[in-house]
């Protein structure tokens, strides 16, 4: 499961383990991307940072698994160029999961043709979106979940709570580091309730 993981959120998990469960699989790895070709955000944190969010959001599930490949090698990230690597390295059958948009999105990947001989696709859904594609792609369908990153990184540039968008782990990291322009308490915010005295 590919993608900027910035910041890793709940969606990402539930999708993670329904794919797991749904097809039988062993284990699920995350790769962070190092430069997406078909995101460029200036909202994007270090790679070191999106690690450890991921490395922390997956830590206690045994069946979780994260994946540097493409953070080792500079420049974009092609799909296509990390499956081969992979496929020499590692004597497995391989799965690749995207959201509904990359479904759509498909016809456009870099070497295409020759990546579908590498790995099976599989699509699960995202509200607004088919699962539509001239190519032979496994679907799973999880609950329709209206989060994305992009959704969280608004919420802490309004100083909203995100909590239960992104596990708690993840959240302390943000807040540690001041990631996204953030300030201690976003995951929860104390009030304090003047007291009448007695």
């Amino acid at each position: 499961m590919g993608g900027t993981f910035n910041p890793p959120h709940l969606g990402h998990l539930i999708i993670a383990d329904e794919v797991r469960s749904g097809l039988d699989l062993d284990e699920i790895w995350f790769m962070p991307n190092q430069e997406p070709p078909h995101k460029q955000s200036p909202e994007m944190v270090t790679s070191t940072h999106r690690l450890e969010m991921v490395r922390r959001a997956v830590e206690d599930n045994p069946f979780f698994h994260v994946q540097t490949i493409e953070l080792e090698r500079p420049g974009r990230s092609y799909t296509y160029d990390t499956m081969k690597l992979l496929t020499r390295k590692y004597e497995h059958e391989f799965y690749f999961i995207i959201g509904a948009d990359m479904v759509e999105y498909l016809p456009k990947w870099h070497k295409i043709e020759e990546l579908l001989k590498l790995v099976k696709f599989v699509g699960v859904n995202r509200p607004h979106y088919r699962q539509e594609a001239p190519y032979p792609i496994l679907t799973v369908n999880i609950p329709n979940l209206e989060v994305s990153s992009l959704m969280i990184r608004n919420k802490l540039k309004e100083r909203e709570s995100i909590r239960y968008y992104v596990p708690h782990s993840v959240v302390e990291y943000i807040e540690e580091n001041g990631l996204y322009e953030t300030r201690k308490g976003i995951g929860h915010r104390k009030k304090t309730i003047d007291k009448a005295p007695i």
